[in-house]
């Protein structure tokens, strides 16, 4: 299956996750992609995987910092410009931190919605002109469980999730006309850098009581993050031609 032979496709988030997970499944199908990070390293892995894979030749890898606007402009401009063109952005870049919120800081509120909200934001802005010039662009966001259901702690990743998932919804109308499909996934039980082990840096005195909710009804626990990489194919693909200003949860039935 090859859904997206002769598509161009950028994703953040490359570097880790189920950003790199995305990268190697629209790489397995057929797709010209280049993967955008912050992190440099993992950009590097995440190269050599896939010419361990036989399909280096058709990614690109380059750092972005996508709460950076020159970083973003500057980069956007490279990648379209390596493309020759752009059918899809995948926004995966993101972070989570967890704390009380009576206790977080002001500078750690402002990170979270930088590279949140603010990076899908910057990431789209520079992408648009792009996406608008082919008759089939599409953009993949990621919101979150978090934007649907309580997850303690984590105040700052719900409100910026869920201020990508309003976004979403806003640039789905604006731009149909134009022949832009805009949708979101909302990953939750992922197994990733973000959520493995303590994860998201829960507090000391976190009262894991709170959390007996968050448990997948299906499977062994949490799932690989190639789960969501596979959602993510199907809405970028012609699979998913009919569908926009929506989202998909992807959580096991957590959350039923």
């Amino acid at each position: 299956m090859e859904r997206f032979t002769d598509r161009r496709v950028l994703i953040t988030g490359a570097g880790s996750g189920i950003g790199r997970a995305t990268v190697h499944r629209v790489l397995a199908e057929g797709g010209l992609v280049v993967g955008v990070d912050i992190n440099e390293a993992g950009l590097a892995e995440t190269a050599k995987q896939a010419a361990d894979q036989g399909v280096g030749e058709r990614l690109s890898a380059t750092r972005i910092d996508v709460g950076d606007e020159n970083s973003v402009r500057q980069g956007v401009a490279l990648a379209v410009e390596n493309l020759g063109g752009l059918d899809v952005l995948v926004n995966a870049a993101g972070i989570l931190r967890s704390a009380h919120t009576h206790e977080m800081a002001l500078a750690d509120w402002n990170r979270i919605i930088t590279t949140n909200l603010t990076g899908t934001f910057l990431m789209i802005r520079e992408a648009l002109p792009a996406l608008l010039a082919t008759a089939h662009g599409v953009i993949v966001n990621f919101a979150s469980t978090s934007t649907f259901f309580a997850h303690p702690y984590m105040s700052a990743y719900a409100a910026s999730k869920g201020g990508i998932m309003s976004m979403t919804h806003a640039l789905a109308a604006e731009y149909a006309k134009q022949g832009l499909r805009v949708v979101a996934v909302a990953p939750g039980s992922i197994s990733s850098d973000m959520t493995d082990g303590r994860g998201p840096g829960l507090p000391a005195d976190a009262d894991f009581s709170l959390f007996g909710k968050l448990i997948p009804a299906i499977g062994q626990g949490f799932a690989a993050p190639e789960t969501v990489a596979g959602v993510v194919a199907m809405l970028a693909s012609d699979d998913g031609a009919f569908i926009t200003g929506t989202e998909i949860r992807i959580d096991g039935g957590t959350h039923m």
